[in-house]
């Protein structure tokens, strides 16, 4: 069925854009496989992966974002052109020829979209639409496109220059030439551009005649002093990313013209699925979404919204769910023991303490965290906040005697105070009384933070916040309310993400598997009761959203997460361990190591420690891998050392200390035995959470080469190339159906092929029955066991006769194994006979002794006997 609508279609820049409308058998995946593609991964190279995809049991190809990108991108977040398919991976004939030939194998495609910004790219020119508006203004058909306001300013900041103007000019490294740019129509024009080092900008028409500083004085930019951004940009961006300007899709061309070649690619049934990157930047997530459900014909949309663990999607947002990074939350909680956790906390204490100050807090490091990012990299967008809020009240007498110091301030403990990304209220539609209590309970948190005269003003500023001030005069001075709204709304995010994400989870190392996206460190270990309660929650309100364990965004894979994991099992030989380390350490170890980074270097080499079965842990990490991640993780910190004020000596002594314990052999020795020792309960927490994960409700994703151990860190670490060829080799040994599956199968590889039996057993029966698993009819119920060590829950079809599968994983090995094992505790099946997908072992219903069913493996999946 073709369902068009009355548009008709003139081109990517100009005119109206038809919508079609394609059903598809491929409408909702079963289950995804994430690649991210580049020039090293290309769409022909993904092609000639899809027989092992399908043989996988994968429903749904996920690609990384596809559109043009910046030049030498390596994850095409960072998109430059949304009428053309990245020429890097292939063009657009390569990726339709993905499309379909993975359509011909039962295969559809998710891709994933990027709404929210574009790249400020070197040459500016690669980006047309920001060339063509810097270049002719208030003229420009896109000068509506960016976040900007060309009409009240002259100088859109380009903060470029290694120094100040003058000093640039004054040194001749900023002159004018003529060269051919591409046209917005197609084709070359020559024309007169402004060019430092390789940056190139774009020459006002009618300027080209003057003096070199008259002309730049006369541009619709100001090239500036690359620390001037900090405090003077003036266009939204991703976060702190000055290279990624945002764009305004909530205006309708501009939403049309930007996802244009993306809906025709799915009106031609290429496309089946879209993952949205960031919604919570965008000026009105709820309105772009249902644009999108409008223009797809409501096609499956999942949105990389990041809940706290508090927090819940709101239920009338128009898409089948998140990301998973709440399900990511409560698996890995599922697999970690809180009790632990006073060891560590004792380790903490040492470590991180000093003798006039504690250990902080994780929620100290977090506030004392956002103030900062506030108060620095995010001073912009926090003082056009105040500018709009003085604006409103110079406009509106009933508002006056609010000062701007005052403003500033309440603005500032409001966002601070804020528990996550955003609160979803709109200019012109009543708020939610929900979405009012998120800013009103920050409210009351701030309020202890300022004196008692911005009292007041703090309460004007939730008023403005949540849109409860009461309408405006004029015109003009409505315009700064709702823009207030909207840009407080857009603020939140990147304070939380950048205090939180991005500086607070590197400087609290007490226990870093729960550093993670999503997570909060303050909250370790999840219950079989609340886990299963989670689950239903989403059989019930999102079926059909996805589920994650590992994604180019986590700070640690679910591997090396699952291994840390095991710390809390072990709390006793993991102190003994770090004392043993610190031993070694405090020879070579500098002056300058902190405890908290030291302890940050422990848990990374126990986590990517050698590992046996599995080729991610044949060695342990690399030197040069070890040393990107921790150099990458103290200029995050910010503690030290960050990313523009490098102090040399401090991370020399920090990567001098890590990369000698690679090849210490004490250290290796220590580790090794540490690694012996937990080595069955890594097993069991590696296999459970990816068979939970696989198996509960929602869509799994499977992240590029996690079907089998990936020992991977923070990005990029976690976009290297994946050895396919091992994991295709290696499916093809493994015996499926039979009773024994891995026979034959060398030790250095069993690990390896028992996560890719579960991932693959999982997939494919999720593959045959997908009704039993994502949907409103897929039924999840847990099944009883006499002991919290097995975690189990059958799916089926509602009104079924017999349950589809029931999953049955170990929880906490480690512990089970100091209690005595499992003893006499059972699982309690249903009636009838299953077969277990893992073993080829047959069971029958009822009291089934845990022990003998899980004597060969930690897990195991079970369909009723034919």
């Amino acid at each position: 069925m073709r369902l068009e609508c009355p548009r008709t279609r003139t081109g990517p820049w100009h005119g109206p854009y038809s919508v079609i409308v394609t059903s598809s058998s491929f409408s909702t995946p079963s289950g995804t496989y994430r690649l991210q593609f580049s020039a090293d991964f290309t769409y022909d190279d993904a092609l000639g992966r899809l027989d092992y995809l399908a043989s996988l049991g994968v429903s749904h190809l996920f690609c990384s974002p596809i559109l043009q990108a910046a030049p030498g991108s390596t994850h095409g977040y960072d998109v430059v052109d949304h009428t053309r398919i990245s020429a890097e991976c292939g063009g657009e004939d390569a990726f339709r020829r993905l499309c379909s030939a993975a359509h011909e194998r039962g295969i559809g495609v998710v891709v994933d979209v990027v709404p929210n910004h574009m790249a400020v790219p070197t040459p500016l020119w690669h980006n047309l639409p920001l060339w063509n508006a810097l270049r002719e203004g208030p003229s420009s058909p896109f000068s509506g496109w960016f976040d900007i306001d060309l009409s009240n300013s002259l100088s859109v900041l380009m903060p470029v220059l290694g120094e100040r103007i003058g000093t640039e000019l004054a040194s001749g490294n900023i002159h004018l030439e003529t060269r051919d740019v591409p046209r917005i129509d197609g084709g070359t024009e020559r024309q007169s551009v402004v060019v430092y080092y390789d940056h190139v900008f774009p020459v006002r028409p009618g300027t080209d005649d003057l003096p070199l500083a008259s002309l730049l004085d006369q541009q619709w930019y100001r090239l500036a002093y690359w620390k001037v951004a900090s405090d003077e940009l003036n266009y939204r961006r991703f976060f702190n990313v000055d290279t990624l300007a945002a764009i305004r899709v909530e205006d309708e061309e501009v939403f049309r013209i930007s996802h244009a070649k993306l809906l025709e690619l799915h009106a031609d049934g290429m496309v089946d699925g879209f993952r949205i990157d960031h919604p919570d930047g965008l000026a009105n997530p709820r309105k772009y979404l249902d644009d999108l459900r409008e223009a797809t014909g409501g096609a499956w949309v999942v949105v990389e919204k990041i809940l706290e663990p508090s927090e819940t999607l709101p239920k009338d947002f128009p898409c089948a769910g998140t990301t998973g990074y709440d399900s990511l939350l409560r698996v890995d909680g599922l697999f970690n023991e809180s009790a632990g956790l006073p060891g560590l906390n004792d380790i903490w204490e040492r470590l991180a303490s000093t003798p006039d100050t504690p250990a902080p807090s994780f929620s100290s490091t977090l506030d004392k965290a956002k103030h900062e990012v506030i108060g620095d990299m995010l001073f912009a967008e926090v003082s056009r906040l105040t500018e709009v809020a003085v604006s409103i009240c110079a406009s509106d007498i009933m508002l006056r005697d609010h000062t701007r110091r005052q403003l500033g301030r309440a603005i500032i403990e409001l966002l601070a105070a804020m528990d996550r990304y955003r609160a979803y209220i709109e200019p012109g539609i009543e708020a939610d009384e929900d979405e009012v209590a998120v800013i009103t309970r920050a409210a009351e948190r701030a309020r202890v933070r300022l004196d008692a005269d911005e009292s007041d003003t703090l309460d004007l500023i939730v008023s403005l916040a949540c849109g409860t001030v009461g309408p405006a005069r004029d015109p003009y001075a409505q315009a700064d309310r709702d823009e207030f709204i909207t840009r407080f709304a857009q603020t939140c995010g990147p304070v939380m993400a950048k205090a939180k994400e991005d500086t607070a989870f590197y400087r609290y190392t007490r226990f870093t598997g729960v550093n993670e996206v999503g997570s909060d460190p303050g909250l370790v270990g999840v219950s079989p009761d609340d886990f299963h309660s989670f689950a239903a929650d989403l059989a019930r309100d999102w079926p059909t959203t996805m589920t994650t364990m590992s994604t180019h965004d986590t700070k640690r894979s679910s591997d090396v997460r699952a291994r840390l994991g095991v710390l809390l099992e072990f709390p006793r030989d993991w102190e003994q361990l770090v004392a043993d380390l610190e031993k070694y350490a405090e020879e070579p170890r500098s002056d300058l190591v902190d405890g908290a980074t030291a302890n940050l270097v422990w848990q990374t080499l126990a986590g990517t420690w050698r590992l046996a079965g599995t080729a991610a842990g044949a060695e342990p990490i690399s030197a040069e891998r070890l040393s990107g991640y921790l150099t990458k993780a103290m200029r995050e910190a910010k503690t030290r050392t960050t990313w523009t004020e490098v102090d040399a000596d401090y991370e020399q002594a920090v990567l001098d200390l890590a990369t000698g314990c690679l090849t210490d052999p004490s250290v290796g020795e220590l580790l090794d035995g540490f690694t012996g020792t937990t080595c069955q309960a890594t097993r069991a927490a590696i296999l459970g959470r990816k068979l939970v994960q696989l198996t509960m409700p929602g869509v799994p994703d499977v992240y590029q080469g996690c079907e089998v151990v990936d020992l991977s860190l923070v990005d990029p670490d976690n976009r290297r190339p994946v050895d396919l060829d091992y994991r295709d080799d290696l499916l093809g040994r493994i015996r499926f159906g039979s009773e024994d599956p891995l026979a034959g199968i060398p030790e250095a590889e069993r690990l390896d092929a028992e996560k890719l039996l579960v991932t693959a057993s999982a997939l494919r029966i999720r593959r045959q029955h997908p009704e039993a698993f994502r949907g409103q009819d897929a039924v999840y119920r847990p099944v009883a066991a006499t002991t919290g060590h097995a975690v189990a829950f059958s799916r089926s079809t509602a009104g079924a006769e017999r349950m589809t599968s029931i999953t049955v994983a170990t929880r906490l090995a480690g512990v089970l194994a100091e209690r005595g094992g499992w003893k006499d505790h059972q699982v309690v099946l249903p009636e009838g006979s299953f077969r277990d997908l893992l073993t080829g072992r047959g069971w029958p219903g009822g009291e089934v002794n845990l022990a003998e069913l899980l004597e060969s493996l930690p897990v195991a999946l079970l369909v009723p006997e034919e």
